[in-house]
């Protein structure tokens, strides 16, 4: 089958990503194989292609906003029918017996394993998923449609809930890609007023014909202090903007996996009078869960640009340089 890998992790322009032939996999006991139809294309797997991200297999297949069919069961792997549409998400396997994982903070695992980094993802004709770790999709949306909601909507929902926005609160967006243009029609659908801070024409032109209550530049100061904001961008020297657009009490959540150097906080101007700077790591099961139940019953959409399996790349390259906006996928097969 045909798969991108990771070769020498480098600047996606100078080629670290190489398309291969590779076997077709088989599923172990408790998997499934899947026949990927689309896989979003995340700016984490940016940062494992250019090395922000070391990667932990040599020659891994990234992605993991997979959505695809069930098309061969590995021993003990009854949950799914042949057949069946599933979506496959970053996180892949946790211990269960950790302290962790007991206490339903699977994300923290330290045994952790995660789709298209420890094992090959969605670039690629098909994979494999623990069938436990899998999210059964409705067949009757286009996969292209639900792959962005696998990493950008499950993890910008997990960064929602971190932020402890108050109902009816005003929630700040630093950056407005995949996963915040998701994030912010959550938070809208619930009633928050969402004010986005983010560079890019692209970006700021879907900002607004989503309706958010207010659109600037990233380094700009919102014109009403926040309850909580996201920050969505991996650039450290937003942490401190963000901190001091808040009102006392409130709480910033940095999202990404990867973030440059935070610039050194001032306590009185930054910290002071109970503002909380929150990270995010990964998502659970229930996170993946409770947003498929939103997205079931609320108006959210993903703005999706498709490109060929072929031009992953391409569109990679894309990301990295701000063309385009919303969230990119590949129509796999």
């Amino acid at each position: 089958m045909p798969a991108w890998v990771v070769g020498r992790p480098a600047p996606i322009d100078e080629g670290p990503l190489r398309l291969v032939e590779l076997p077709v996999p088989e599923p172990g006991p408790g998997e499934v194989l899947v026949r990927v139809l689309a896989c979003g294309i995340c700016r984490t797997d940016l940062h494992l292609c250019e090395g922000d991200l070391v990667p932990r297999r040599p020659g891994v297949a990234p992605g993991h906003q997979v959505v695809g069919d069930v098309v061969a069961r590995g021993s003990a792997a009854e949950r799914f029918e042949m057949g069946d549409r599933i979506g496959i998400a970053w996180l892949r396997s946790t211990c269960g017996s950790c302290e962790f994982c007991r206490r339903g903070a699977e994300n923290l695992c330290p045994r952790s394993t995660y789709t298209g980094w420890d094992a090959d993802g969605g670039f690629a004709r098909y994979t494999t998923v623990p069938q436990d770790f899998a999210y059964r999709l409705d067949a009757d949306r286009a996969p292209e449609e639900l792959a962005p909601f696998l990493c950008a909507g499950i993890i910008g929902y997990r960064a929602l809930v971190r932020a402890n926005l108050p109902p009816g609160g005003r929630l700040g967006l630093y950056g407005f890609g995949s996963s915040a243009h998701l994030t912010a029609q959550v938070a809208a659908a619930q009633g928050a007023e969402v004010f986005v801070l983010t560079r890019g024409e692209a970006n700021q032109r879907l900002a607004r014909a989503l309706g958010v209550a207010f659109v600037g530049a990233a380094q700009d100061v919102p014109p009403l202090p926040l309850d909580s904001a996201i920050v969505f961008a991996p650039a450290g020297e937003l942490v401190p903007l963000a901190l001091r657009a808040l009102k006392p009490g409130g709480t910033v959540a940095v999202a990404g996996i990867y973030l440059s150097d935070v610039p050194a906080l001032d306590y009185d101007r930054d910290l002071f009078r109970e503002r909380d700077l929150r990270s995010v790591t990964a998502n659970t099961r229930l996170d993946g869960e409770e947003l498929f139940r939103l997205v079931a019953r609320l108006p959210i959409a993903a703005h999706t640009t498709v490109v060929p399996f072929e031009r992953i790349d391409r569109a990679l390259s894309d990301l990295a340089h701000s063309r385009g906006s919303g969230s990119l996928v590949a129509a796999v097969s």
